[in-house]
Parts: C-alpha cells; sequence; structure tokens
C-alpha cells in the first residue's frame, strides 16, 4: 500500500506543477496585439461562372 501513495502522491505533484505553470502563463504572460494581413488572389474572389 505505501507504494500506491507513493504513485499518487508523485501523480499528484506532477498535476500541480503542470496546473502552477500554466497559471504562471495565464498571471505573467501578455499577448502581443499586431495586424495581420491575408492577401486573397483576385481568380479566388471574381471567379468566372
Amino acid at each position: 500500500m505505501p507504494t500506491l501513495f507513493r504513485f499518487l502522491f508523485i501523480c499528484a505533484l506532477i498535476a500541480g506543477v503542470i496546473y502552477g505553470s500554466m497559471v504562471a502563463l495565464v498571471t505573467f504572460v501578455d499577448p502581443v496585439e499586431r495586424d495581420v494581413t491575408i492577401r486573397i488572389p483576385s481568380e479566388r474572389i471574381n471567379k468566372a461562372r
């Protein structure tokens, strides 16, 4: 039974580290806004019918 507790403790520790890193990313990283320009060829817009 002690190995089961050790396994669960390690799994909980790994999950806590992942959760903590996600919280840190959300808290400390700000996304950079920038303009995006996509060029569409006129052949795709004005299709011959």
